[in-house]
């Protein structure tokens, strides 16, 4: 794991300026630094030594010196790739997976990237081209961003190093705010900052003297929903195993080594059991816990950390912990955000640097692959609901699906109906498995400034996100359409940066995710939804294919989300100085982003009392999010409200 920026085109010191830009994000790679320049580019690398330790330095030139990368992940396959090559006569000079991508690329340019599997983002100078390729992963695990500015192109893991940049600032893009407030994040190659834009997952960029040209390199497919069908469940379940336990097994290659997170749920205990199996030293597994019943899992954790003979480690996540870490949350994400759940996952990869550790396994992506969300079943019931609007027993279902929110078991059918919608859209909507989740985020916006508004005017983010769909997308089923939403945006926009890369490598932890090795999904795209979404049971393959690996009480367990507690971190008597001055009416008014009058009324009333709907705890988060995101970047907000 680590982090580069670089630039092509015309620098007066160009040595200087990538040492500035990558000491901005030196927390990615505190091992090694390394800088190359050459007349038309160069590249700057900061090193977490995990694979290669002492002969994988970056920059990495090959023999010739004309191709130059800057490598930032793990390439899980370079072992079985660095054999093909070897027999075809390629000589090393090293053991690392970086050299493995430069005699690919040497071999096959741009389309080297066909044959990686792994988490990655890479720049390649090629000098005998003049050109600078530019890639990024399948599913979006590590991040990469770029802009140009006076005729250069510049590139970088994290903003904050093009921010580096003379002549490059920070300025609020108001597009990508209204994406975060409709969709919890923005639509790619969208940032929130005006003019810097990332590179979406699996896609590929080259930049040479006369253009910059950008295509996919991989698409995320489901077959059609009227295509014959029928599997032999036993047969799958079968092949799901085999396909994850590869994927983990090349995921725990490393010189150094690796632990576990071990959430209590069903998809991180699976991860640690099949860890466990294949770490001869024992596995080292940890985890977060909460003072609140309505959040902590830690009697599972314990359960199967003991299951498991793990070494296990928690850390709790107290009153008062998530407000005194959000401000340092914002800086390393670098963009509002309208929930907490980035900060103790934030606190956790600290506990996992204090423990002398540098990777860690997780479950993220099962949810995603394998249809684990509550959105999913909440989808299903309102199709069931939306063939028979007039049934008064079909509500009734909703009931179900939240067992953690108990006040939903109080209400009456028509008022379950009425909340989630039921009966009231369209059923061949494309967003209609998320049109609930957008229009109760969509609330928080009654809380945009007058000025902003205007700026918007009748811009619709949901529409954008429409636009953005594949061609085929109407013909896929239903389930399959959902899974794509939260496959192919949120989870790249949110879950692997927000909550994933960022947090980990706040603290230079590298997160790896066997359930996002590509043949894993894609193999999990072709299964029949009925496989995945058993009733309203979500997830049934995945329990078939693992259920000798788990204690029954896990096995069985329910999807309980990862949450955290919003505003009421917030509030009481020991709120921080910092929350009060970013509500106050003269930050709010600095800002320029939000109605002050609208937001002191929302700031008294989680004060005084938890917020108890899911409009008010994200209206307070994403406006307190976005006023640090300000004062941290661009200087204004709270800082220019204290001076005053």
């Amino acid at each position: 794991m680590c982090g580069f920026s670089g630039y092509f085109g015309s620098i007066r010191d160009g040595r200087a300026l990538l040492e500035t830009m990558t000491a901005a994000i030196a927390h990615r790679g505190p091992d090694e630094q390394g800088i190359f320049t050459a007349p038309e580019a160069g590249l700057g690398h900061v090193r977490l030594s995990i694979v290669g330790l002492g002969d994988g330095q970056q920059p990495m030139s090959d023999a010739s010196g004309e191709l130059t990368i800057a490598f930032n992940g793990e390439i899980f396959n370079y072992v079985e790739l660095r054999d093909e090559l070897r027999a075809r006569g390629r000589r090393f000079r090293t053991s690392s997976d970086t050299e493995v991508i430069l005699h690919l690329y040497d071999e096959m340019g741009e389309a080297c990237v066909s044959l990686l599997n792994g988490d990655f983002a890479f720049a390649i100078w090629d000098a005998r081209r003049r050109r600078m390729m530019l890639a990024r992963d399948r599913m979006g695990v590590r991040p990469l961003f770029y802009t140009a500015h006076g005729g250069t192109f510049y590139l970088a893991s994290e903003i904050k190093a093009l921010l580096k940049v003379p002549g490059i600032s920070a300025e609020i893009d108001p597009i990508a705010l209204d994406q975060i407030f409709t969709l919890w994040a923005p639509i790619a190659p969208r940032t929130p900052f005006r003019n810097i834009l990332e590179l979406e997952p699996a896609h590929l960029m080259v930049v040479d003297e006369r253009s910059v040209t950008t295509r996919p390199y991989w698409q995320l497919q489901y077959p059609d929903r009227d295509r014959p069908g029928g599997i032999d469940e036993r047969t799958a379940a079968e092949e799901l195993r085999a396909l994850l336990t590869d994927a983990t097994r090349i995921r725990m290659r490393a010189d150094v080594p690796v632990g576990a997170y071990l959430s209590g749920g069903l998809d991180s205990s699976v991860v640690s059991a099949l860890a466990a199996g294949m770490a001869p030293q024992g596995l080292r597994t940890f985890s977060v816990t909460f003072d609140s019943a309505e959040h902590d899992e830690s009697a599972f954790q314990l359960e199967m950390a003991a299951a498991l003979g793990t070494d296990h480690k928690a850390i709790a996540c107290r009153e008062g912990e998530i407000a005194r870490v959000f401000p340092d949350v914002i800086r390393f994400t670098e963009r509002p955000i309208i929930r907490t759940a980035p900060a103790p996952l934030y606190q956790l990869s600290g506990l996992v640097r204090e423990a002398g550790l540098k990777v860690v396994l997780t479950g993220e992506g099962a949810d995603e692959v394998f249809a684990g969300y509550d959105i999913f079943k909440e989808a299903r019931v309102r199709r069931f609901c939306g063939r028979q609007p007039g049934s008064r027993i079909r509500p009734h279902l909703f009931r179900k699906l939240y067992p953690y929110l108990p006040g939903l078991k109080q209400q009456s059918a028509e008022y379950l109906a009425a909340f989630f919608g039921a009966g009231d859209e369209r059923l061949d909507d494309p967003l209609f498995s998320h049109r609930p989740r957008f229009k109760g985020t969509a609330a928080t916006k009654l809380f945009f400034s007058a000025e902003l508004r205007a700026q918007l005017k009748d811009y619709d983010a949901a529409a954008e996100l429409v636009g953005r769909l594949p061609l085929d997308f109407g013909r896929w089923h239903p389930l399959h359409q959902a899974q794509y939403l939260e496959s192919r945006f949120l989870l790249p926009g949110y879950i692997l940066s927000s909550q994933g890369d960022r947090m980990a490598m706040a603290h230079g932890i590298e997160g790896r995710f066997p359930f996002l090795d590509h043949r894993l999904v894609e193999f999990a795209a072709t299964l029949p939804p009925e496989v995945k979404l058993r009733g309203l049971t979500e997830k049934h393959i995945l329990r078939e294919a693992t259920k000798d690996l788990l204690p029954p009480a896990i096995g069985r367990r329910v999807k309980q989300p990862y949450r955290a507690p919003d505003s009421h971190s917030f509030s009481g008597p020991g709120a921080l100085d910092y929350v009060r001055g970013a509500f106050s009416t003269e930050a709010i008014a600095a800002g320029g982003l939000f109605n002050a009058g609208a937001v002191a009324k929302l700031y008294e009333k989680c004060r005084s009392r938890p917020a108890s709907g899911f409009r008010d705890n994200a209206a307070f988060v994403g406006i307190l999010s976005t006023q640090l995101w300000l004062q941290t970047f661009t200087g204004t907000g709270i800082r220019k409200a204290e001076a005053a």
